[in-house]
This record gives C-alpha cells, structure tokens and sequence, in this order.
C-alpha cells in the first residue's frame, strides 16, 4: 500500500493546486516534500514567468527522475532546489528577517509526524491571506475508522499523526481551514493573523 506510485499527487489534486495558484495570482511559493516533482512541475507550470519556487527534499535523487520533465516543460528555471530536511531551512529562512511573510503558498508532502512543526514555522514564512496545504490528511481513510487494532501498522501511526494534526487545525485561531476529500485527503489552511 505504501509503494512508490502512491508517493505522487494525485492529477486532480495538481489539477486543484494549480487552479488555486491561478486564481490567488501567486508568484512565490515554498514546497516541503518534492519526490519526484509532479506537484512542483504543476506549481511552476501555474506560477509566472518570474514565479519562484523554493524546493526542499532530503532526496535528491528522487527529484532527479523527474527533472526532465520539469526541464522539458521549460520551468526549471522557477526552482530552488535545496536537498536538506526542511526544519533547518525553515528556521535559516525565518532567521535572515527577509523571508517572514513572503511565501503566497506552501505545500507540504513530507515526513507525516513534522506537519505541525512545519505549520509553526510556515505560519511565519506565508503571508495573511496566503494558504499552506497539507498533503495526505485523510491518510486512506484511516482517520475516519474507529477500529485501529485491525490497522496495519503503518495505518495506525499515520493516523495518530493525522488525527493529532486534523484536531489542531480545526481549532487554530490563525487560520481557516478546510478538508477536502481529493486525493488522499488535502487540507487548505488560509491565514488570517
């Protein structure tokens, strides 16, 4: 259930993404979590000719499958790519002053139990009335099913993570947010404050 395939947004989640990006008229965004880069090609294929992507993934070789098709679409030059897990680079992004508020969109598919650490730190990277989205808040299903034993493991400890995150959010004062059943779940938090 865990294989590679199931790793990659799914089209009609990237489809959504892009129409927001679109639609909010975003120029700067901050990806958290990029394997193989088919939510970044659809974020840089929705941004401007001068949108700029920041781009952090601990694994670079899994970007590079897919920067061919990034590079064949003609939007390479929109990515920073930064191989690193994100929390450092989150903090050095805060740290020089010039990056607080700056962000229009961040997207978050990376390591399930960081969510809320990266929900602190990009609520100071996004700017009021930007959205940051979380990838997989549905984790199949599983934080809608009560009988946890009968999980496999990997289930159960998404879930605890999930259900953890999906409570936090709700009750977050700095953000309206809501869950929408593409894909594998995508939760969109705008920031009021």
């Amino acid at each position: 259930m865990c294989g590679g395939s199931l790793m990659n947004v799914p089209v009609d989640e990237g489809l959504l993404i892009s129409m927001l990006l679109k639609t909010m008229n975003a120029k700067k965004t901050i990806e958290i979590g990029v394997f193989t880069g088919y939510s970044l090609l659809v974020t840089a294929l929705a941004l401007p000719a001068d949108g700029k992507i920041i781009a952090i993934d601990p694994n670079k070789e899994a970007y590079q499958t897919g920067l061919q098709f990034i590079q064949k679409a003609g939007v390479e030059h929109k990515i920073n790519f930064i191989e690193s897990d994100a929390l450092p680079i989150l903090n050095d992004l805060i740290a020089n002053g010039k990056q607080e508020g700056a962000f229009d969109f961040a997207f978050v598919d990376a390591d399930k139990e960081g969510y809320i650490n990266f929900h602190e730190l990009l609520l100071k990277l996004v700017k009021i009335g930007g959205i940051i989205a979380y990838d997989n808040t549905l984790w199949f299903g599983s934080v809608a099913d009560p009988e946890e034993e009968k999980m496999e493991e990997f289930l159960r400890i998404g879930k605890k993570y999930f259900d953890e995150l999906n409570s936090f959010l709700a009750t977050d004062p700095r953000i309206e947010s809501s869950l929408i059943s593409i894909g594998d779940g995508l939760t969109l938090c705008r920031r009021i404050c």
